[in-house]
């Protein structure tokens, strides 16, 4: 290669160190004076430096020079392309890299949804605590209800209760209607001692009947509504303290009683 245009078609393989001999010799002579070929020369840098990286060089058949440089027969130099180690694990690693984002992305997706779930309950929690004050709101209605109905009943009969033994300080009234049932309440009670409860009795003269438990407030105070059988005809009202869950006939200290008016 004479020619100064067949020198400039030389960077490429110089680059690559596939320039062998006299060859070789000319070339860098040619570089010497030509500022362009040695500015392609550095632009390959970069390539030659990954292709080190990733593969062996090999010689190709002098066949493929003719393909690869104008007019060339010498040998040229092709790349292995069978997987290097190198190559292998940069697959590998991007593998790995896979797996971390598909981890990443999984753990995301599992926050949004714990996420969503925990908003989800805080709705259901909400909505429940809705339902319960509303169900509170009709039952206290209707206790109100049931109270103004003995209350006005034109049977209504008061029943004063006074404390007795340990609850000398207590004080409860009871308003009784045969057709309506029982509105009883009671101040100043003594606090519940553990395993017990104060039950209510509507006195007979056969025997006592029971009107249902007391559960006193902080204060001692409690209110209660009774559905009584209007059958009976009560000639007293008594408290008793009992075994918690109540009993089905009084066994304990009596703390309130009142006599009904004949």
């Amino acid at each position: 290669m004479n020619d100064p245009d067949d020198l400039h078609e030389l960077t490429g393989l110089y680059a690559l160190g596939a320039l062998r001999g006299e060859e070789h010799a000319r070339f860098e002579a040619h570089l010497e004076v030509c500022e362009r070929c040695r500015a392609e020369v550095r632009s390959f840098s970069p390539v030659v430096e990954s292709l080190s990286r990733a593969g062996a060089v090999v010689e190709p058949p002098l066949a493929l020079r003719a393909r690869v440089v104008p007019g060339g027969g010498n040998r040229a130099v092709v790349r292995d392309l069978r997987p290097s180690p190198t190559l292998a694990w940069l697959a590998a690693a991007a593998s790995v890299v896979l797996t971390i984002g598909v981890g990443w992305y999984a753990a995301q997706l599992h926050a949004r949804i714990d996420d969503l779930e925990a908003r989800l309950a805080a709705a259901n929690f909400r909505a429940g605590a809705a339902e319960r004050q509303t169900a509170d709101a009709r039952q206290a209605a209707d206790r109100a209800q049931d109270m103004l109905g003995v209350l006005s009943a034109p049977d209504m009969a008061r029943v004063d209760l006074k404390g007795q033994g340990a609850a000398a300080a207590a004080a409860g009234r009871a308003f009784w209607s045969r057709s309506r049932g029982l509105v009883f309440t009671a101040t100043n009670l003594p606090a519940l001692p553990a395993g017990k409860v104060y039950q209510l009795w509507v006195v007979t003269p056969t025997a006592p009947v029971s009107a249902g438990l007391l559960h006193p407030d902080d204060q001692g105070r409690v209110t209660t509504v009774a559905q009584t059988d209007p059958a009976i005809s009560p000639v007293a009202m008594a408290v008793t303290l009992e075994p918690e869950g109540g009993v089905p006939s009084p066994t304990g200290d009596k703390y309130l009683i009142g006599m009904v008016a004949p």
